[in-house]
């Protein structure tokens, strides 16, 4: 039993200090999260109610863990799935819903727009609050901007958003297991496996949707 022990200490040892009540929550903002994608992957309305869930549940945690840049990634994935909730409810015509189409060239230059400028947000905040002690912390400016810009994307039902959330989350599978949020890290390498899958699927659909016009 002691292998399975050590295993077992080495994944979650860093728990032993948290409050229960953080942990249920963190498991239950994970569920959700891995539900969000799931649906986002079937393109189904439903990842915007449970992406919200997610989010929200994030945003108290992170905020007490002092993770400002997480905070800031699921606060912004909030007041977004909102907004793609209406983009992927309106109606293109009296029977269609928005469909699954590849980004523009001025959708190309707002996305880059959005990563620069969220890139330069999340190091002026750090900077403020004097967050930068941790290597982690620049990683965290990156990936900050890879998902402001990958949930843009995806709330405009852009099928580019797939290849965002895939570099976002082969990032975020050690980052998170580094800093000792071993659930979150676990839930970022189920996102990874769902976003490659999600692209295929979402190709699939996107040339279905080319053939009939």
């Amino acid at each position: 039993m002691e292998p399975i022990s050590q295993v077992f200490n080495f994944f979650f040892e860093q728990y032993y200090g948290y409050k229960t009540i953080e942990i249920v929550l963190e498991a239950i903002a994970v569920f959700f999260g891995l539900l969000s994608v799931w649906y986002a992957k079937k393109e189904n309305i439903l990842v915007y109610p449970t992406g919200i869930i997610s989010t929200l549940i994030f945003v108290y945690l992170l905020f007490k863990w002092e993770l400002l840049g997480d905070m800031l990634i699921n606060a912004y994935y909030f007041m977004m799935s909102i907004y793609g909730w209406y983009i992927w409810t309106r109606k293109v015509d009296q029977t269609h819903f928005t469909p699954i189409t590849k980004t523009s060239n001025q959708e190309k230059f707002v996305s880059v727009g959005i990563f620069i400028s969220s890139f330069i947000f999340v190091v002026l905040v750090y900077s403020y609050f004097d967050k930068f002690n941790t290597w982690t912390a620049y990683v965290d400016t990156l990936t900050t901007a890879i998902f402001f810009a990958g949930m843009w994307l995806m709330a405009r039902k852009k099928i580019e958003n797939w290849i965002f959330w895939i570099i976002g989350d082969i990032i975020s599978v050690p980052l998170y297991f580094f800093k000792g949020y071993t659930l979150t890290s676990i839930q970022y390498f189920i996102f990874l496996i769902i976003a490659y899958y999600g692209y295929i699927e979402w190709k699939k659909s996107l040339n279905k949707n080319l053939l009939t016009l």
